[in-house]
Formats: C-alpha cells, sequence, structure tokens
C-alpha cells in the first residue's frame, strides 16, 4: 500500500493521472481496474478514475507493486538521441509497449523508461509510433512531451516517411506497383484485417529488388499507417510474407519484415533520415 499527498503543483490533476505519475510502473488503463476494484481512495473515499483532485488531498494506492515480478533490461541498438528524442534499431520478439494491465515483459517503453522525462508517463510513455513484436528496425521515441506532440502531428498528418523491406512467397506482377486497397477489420476474426470496401484508406508502393524460384525480396513504402496494412496489402496479392501465419504465411524463424529507413523532422526542426541495415537472416534465406 502507498500513500500520497497532494501538493500544490498536482492539484486539477485526475486522479488517474496523478497515481501514474506517481507509481510509473503501473499504466492509466490499470489504475483506473484499481479505481473500479476500489483499491484506490481519495481521503479514505472510493472515486473514479476521473475523479479531479484537490490540494492536500490524501490518495491511498491498495496496491504492492513489489509482489509483481521485475522487468528485466534488455539492451536494444540506439542509433541517434539528442535531448528530445531517441531512434533506435528495434529487435524482432520485442513489444513496443506493454498493452494494459502492468506486464513483467521488457518492451521498448521500458527500455527508454530512464531516458525519458517524468512528464511522460503511462506504459507507452515516449512511444510516438509502433512497429508490431514480430517486426524489427527503425524507431523513433520522444524524450519530452512536446517532442511527442510535434512527432505525434507528423505521423497524423503524413509527414513520416517509412520504407520496409520485407521478403514474400512468390514474385508479384508487375514488379512494381501501387497497392490501392482499403483495409477494415475482419468480423470473423478481430485481432486481425482484411481488405474490403467498407475499410480505410490504405496505399502501399512495393518494388521488387531481387527474386529467385521462391522466393521475392521487395521494398515497401506505406503512404498510410495502417494497422497490419503491408501484411494485409500481401496477403491480399496472394504473396504473404514469410514467417507471417497470422496471415497465411509460411511458418519461418521470424516475420520477414524489417522498417529500413525513416525520415521526419527533429524536434529541432531538422530534416533527417535514418536508416538501419537489413537483418543478416534476410540475404541468407534469399540465398538458399
Amino acid at each position: 500500500m502507498k500513500t500520497f499527498l497532494v501538493k500544490a503543483d498536482d492539484k486539477d490533476n485526475r486522479l488517474d493521472v496523478f497515481v501514474a505519475s506517481k507509481i510509473r510502473q503501473l499504466s492509466r488503463s490499470s489504475i483506473q481496474k484499481l479505481c473500479q476494484q476500489e483499491k484506490v481512495l481519495v481521503n479514505n473515499k472510493v472515486k473514479k478514475s476521473m475523479s479531479i483532485l484537490k490540494e492536500n488531498d490524501v490518495i491511498t494506492v491498495k496496491y504492492n507493486i513489489s509482489s509483481q515480478k521485475n522487468v528485466p533490461d534488455i539492451k536494444i541498438p540506439i542509433i541517434y538521441q539528442d535531448n528530445e528524442c531517441i531512434v533506435i534499431n528495434k529487435p524482432a520478439g520485442i513489444l513496443s509497449h506493454s498493452k494494459g494491465a502492468f506486464n513483467p515483459e521488457a518492451t521498448v517503453a521500458t527500455f527508454i523508461k530512464d531516458k525519458i522525462s517524468n512528464d511522460l508517463i503511462g506504459s507507452r510513455a515516449g512511444i510516438v509510433h509502433r512497429l508490431d513484436r514480430a517486426t524489427s528496425g527503425v524507431m523513433i521515441c520522444a524524450k519530452t512531451p512536446p517532442a511527442m506532440k510535434w512527432l505525434q502531428k507528423q505521423f497524423s498528418s503524413r509527414k513520416v516517411s517509412k520504407t520496409y523491406l520485407a521478403i514474400i512467397n512468390g514474385q508479384l506482377d508487375p514488379l512494381e506497383a501501387v497497392i490501392d486497397m482499403p483495409i477494415q477489420r475482419n468480423p470473423k476474426k478481430p485481432q486481425t484485417f482484411r481488405v474490403g470496401s467498407n475499410g480505410k484508406t490504405a496505399q502501399t508502393i512495393y518494388k521488387t529488388l531481387s527474386s529467385n524460384d521462391k522466393y521475392s525480396l521487395i521494398k515497401l513504402t506505406p503512404r498510410t499507417g495502417r494497422t497490419h496494412q503491408l501484411r494485409v496489402h500481401l496477403r491480399h496479392l496472394g504473396h504473404p510474407i514469410v514467417g507471417d501465419t497470422f496471415y497465411d504465411g509460411e511458418v519461418a524463424d521470424r516475420l520477414y519484415l524489417h522498417a529500413l529507413s525513416i525520415e521526419f523532422r527533429l524536434p529541432s526542426r531538422q530534416q533527417k533520415v535514418f536508416n538501419v541495415p537489413e537483418p543478416a537472416e534476410f540475404k541468407m534465406l534469399m540465398d538458399k
């Protein structure tokens, strides 16, 4: 159990926001669940998570963080950082951030936690955009709230340019083109997406870089940023990404999708392009 006194600087904050700033291991969604379970009290009274706090309120959290497993330390290659942001090369298999409740698994968010401002809170603190767990490659994170806002605005206004590499089964015809197919959630399998007339606009530029009797190495440049966009588009064309068993790809040692480069404007207003190497296993598979 932990107890906190609301000081003048914290008054007018929401209850869940205040607790998240004090117990950074917990996401706001986790705190909201604790409030529903009547484990977060304000002056010994049960309050809703969105309750506005007053100076000198006493907050009691009936939750023992030490009972949770410690999040393991991980090493992720840092390719650039300054006072506002950090650019990494995310390995395949690492989550961008945990999903909701406290999760003892190491993520990109836990890796950057001690590198970012205390004003960024929650399980997604500093995460400007995400890569799927199985996808490797370049990823930009924010260190401060102003940087977070600046970078997110670029993503929402489609001013960020990203390039991916993928290995697919077979060969695309034509060898390069623009895929312009809307994407919607699959009602029969809600955790997946599909091409559908009721979906949101989705455009992907592709170009075949090399191919053999079984596989093709392709460059992908998404014009939009829909969830699973590249995976869904390629599966719809009948050439799923190798290792993407979620979308009917053949079983492999990993998902053969890699974020190769990203171009955006730094909070300093300098336009930059960051590139990371192609994973060694991509060349190994194409050489087989």
